[in-house]
């Protein structure tokens, strides 16, 4: 099976240079990534390519990776002198460790650039997010359970 790592890469790079389809191919398997529009998720089929005495391949289910719509633009002056946490990766996020749980930071927490701020899933995978910024959280921009993109705004942080 093809390490999750990869494929996550691989549709970052899709979002991030607006590609519709990748296929990917070696002598053990085989990967097409195909997006229909901007709009709709990325499809990832991943398919084990046989070995010589196999007469069919071998198939995985699809996995889909949702897309959430663009959030509406801020008001400029109140991100003035902010700077944004942005997802590394399309997601569900999560603002704790568990239901129960608090939050990993609130408004007015002082992070460091190894600060976790959140958690993402991604592919039933949960990735804790590093803040990779210095300062305090400002505001935060997405409610947990909600589905991010890649890219997209999820703290401000006021430098320090």
């Amino acid at each position: 099976m093809m390490d999750i790592r990869k494929l996550k890469e691989l549709v970052r790079l899709m979002v991030e240079n607006d590609l519709t389809e990748l296929d990917l191919r070696d002598k053990e398997e085989q990967a097409t990534l195909r997006r229909q529009t901007t709009c709709a998720p990325p499809q990832i089929v991943h398919h084990a390519v046989p070995a010589p005495a196999q007469s069919a391949p071998a198939h995985a289910p699809a996995a889909t990776v949702a897309a959430a719509p663009a959030t509406a633009p801020k008001s400029a002056d109140s991100e003035a002198g902010l700077i944004a946490i942005e997802s590394p990766m399309v997601g569900t996020f999560y603002a704790s460790p568990g239901p129960d749980k608090p939050p990993f930071v609130s408004v007015g927490a002082t992070i460091d650039s190894e600060s976790v701020v959140c958690l993402i899933e991604a592919m039933k995978i949960f990735n804790e997010i590093k803040a990779e910024k210095s300062g305090t959280i400002a505001k935060v921009l997405v409610q947990s359970g909600q589905a991010v993109e890649f890219g997209q705004k999820l703290f401000l942080v006021k430098p320090s």
